[in-house]
């Protein structure tokens, strides 16, 4: 997501963090109670969510049910709820539909895990982002440490790990690379260095 906002600030595009969208309905599956693995009261509880996305001065901000929620969808444990939810093939579909209508009106980065292979297939341009799993636990670790949160390096590792394991083998649009998805291991990487060789692709097309 970060480097999905910075090229968004080079192109002048749109950038819509599909992450953000899942994270709202597993806060909301969290909040009351609910099991992430009941997809039958998941779906109740899904349609009688609104969720909507604004922008305020050019920032993104997720509101669930009136209420901005765009910090607390961050808490570290509302990944796994995220996750577990995302294979919910209602969830799913509602979340993408928001997404393909937005998509169709402009020209915006999108990122997440289906994005090149079920939510857009036919965008112009479709980048897999990858890195080490070493790597990712260090930079999410950073970044939760930056806001203050206490946190354990080995236990975001595993966390990814098993959201990865999650998200590649679930039933309906599963994690993998779009055949036609230009490959980047960002592991040695800098954002800028990312950041700069995607433009490069973007204004080759």
């Amino acid at each position: 997501s970060t480097i999905a906002k910075l090229l968004a600030q080079k192109l002048g595009f749109l950038y819509l963090d599909t992450g953000a969208m899942y994270r709202a309905i597993g806060l909301k599956v969290f909040e009351n109670g609910v099991s992430a693995g009941d997809e039958k009261s998941v779906e109740e509880l899904l349609e009688k969510t609104e969720l909507d996305i604004i922008y305020d001065g050019g920032v993104q901000k997720i509101i669930l049910d009136g209420k901005d929620v765009s910090a607390a969808i961050r808490e570290h444990n509302i990944s796994t709820y995220a996750s577990d939810v995302s294979k919910i093939k209602a969830v799913r579909l509602k979340m993408v539909d928001m997404q393909r209508e937005i998509a169709s009106k402009q020209n915006c980065i999108l990122d997440g895990r289906d994005i090149g292979t079920f939510v857009l297939p036919n965008s112009d341009l479709k980048i897999f982002l990858t890195a080490n799993v070493s790597e990712r636990a260090k930079r999410r670790w950073n970044e939760l440490r930056a806001k203050g949160v206490d946190c354990d390096l080995e236990q975001i590792k595993k966390d990814i790990e098993t959201r990865d394991y999650n998200d590649s083998h679930r039933d309906f649009a599963p994690l993998r690379q779009a055949e036609d998805a230009v490959a980047i291991d960002t592991s040695d990487m800098t954002i800028e260095r990312v950041a700069d060789k995607i433009t490069e692709l973007v204004k080759s097309e």
